[in-house]
């Protein structure tokens, strides 16, 4: 079986190397106690394959622990979510990986601006969200590769997300769904008032997008690039980065491509 350049042995010939890792739960707590003692479980650095026990959430902050690695991820539910997740079995999971199937994803990039003139960096798998910080509504102007799109929004905040995070915090503020091979990002409003009806836009995944926050002072607005914030923003862009790719596994028939088809139909 070979994934993203990566030679790794059929289960059958050679195991596999893997790394187990899992959330502070005591059920992944002890699915991993579990695991480890049947398949055995070699550092992260070694691994040939990278076995993650929990929720979404630790997901994607093993992919982000683990992305200088470049090994595949895989992922058993025992979490309360588990739309990156496969379901949990101890048994036949040598099997279950050498039939996986593979879902590539590219991060988000975002630098931010802060009101002290500082700048940070951070990376979001799932959405770049901008959100107001205080009781009043955010002013925000939008760029789309340097051309300004729109002169002034008054929301709650504003997201742009990927195709493997629209069915996340982007789906609840009324984005669309977008299938995991789409070549597009969802710019999304989170309560828009004013345009209130305006609903967001689809973007190509080449486009850099600006966030400018409008009286910063009055309207304090942070940064949250999956789930990390970065606090008294005045500007954000974000785009896509090709060179940083995530692989994920998925048992056959329950891939991302299907999940994401299947919950437009829920």
């Amino acid at each position: 079986m070979v994934l993203s350049g990566l030679n790794i042995p059929d289960w059958k010939h050679a195991p596999m190397k893997i790394a187990f890792t899992a959330s502070r739960a005591d059920v992944a707590q002890a699915a991993l106690q579990a695991l480890s003692k049947r398949y055995g479980n070699v550092p992260a650095a070694e691994a040939e394959m990278i076995v993650a026990l929990g929720g979404d959430g630790f997901m994607l902050q093993t992919l982000h622990d683990t992305q200088e690695l470049h090994v595949p991820v895989y992922g058993m539910n025992r979490g309360t979510i588990g739309f990156l997740m496969n379901e949990y079995a101890e048994e036949g999971l040598g099997e279950r990986l050498d039939a996986a199937e593979e879902a590539v994803i590219n991060p988000l990039v975002m630098v931010a601006t802060h009101a002290d003139g500082t700048t940070s960096m951070g990376l979001a798998l799932n959405e770049v969200a901008l959100l107001r910080e205080g009781p009043q509504a955010a002013k925000l102007r939008i760029s789309v590769d340097g051309r300004v799109r729109m002169e002034e929004l008054v929301c709650d905040g504003a997201l742009l997300a990927t195709p493997a995070g629209s069915t996340a915090y982007n789906y609840s503020a009324h984005g669309p769904i977008l299938p995991i091979g789409a070549d597009v990002l969802a710019l999304t409003a989170v309560a828009a008032f004013r345009p209130r009806r305006w609903r967001g836009a689809l973007l190509p995944k080449t486009a850099t997008v600006r966030f400018d926050v409008l009286e910063p002072d009055k309207r304090p607005v942070m940064a949250d690039a999956d789930g990390i914030s970065h606090r008294h923003v005045v500007s954000v862009e974000i785009r896509s980065d090709p060179t940083i790719s995530h692989s994920i596994l998925f048992d056959p028939g329950h891939g991302l491509e299907e999940r994401l088809i299947s919950e437009q139909f829920t």
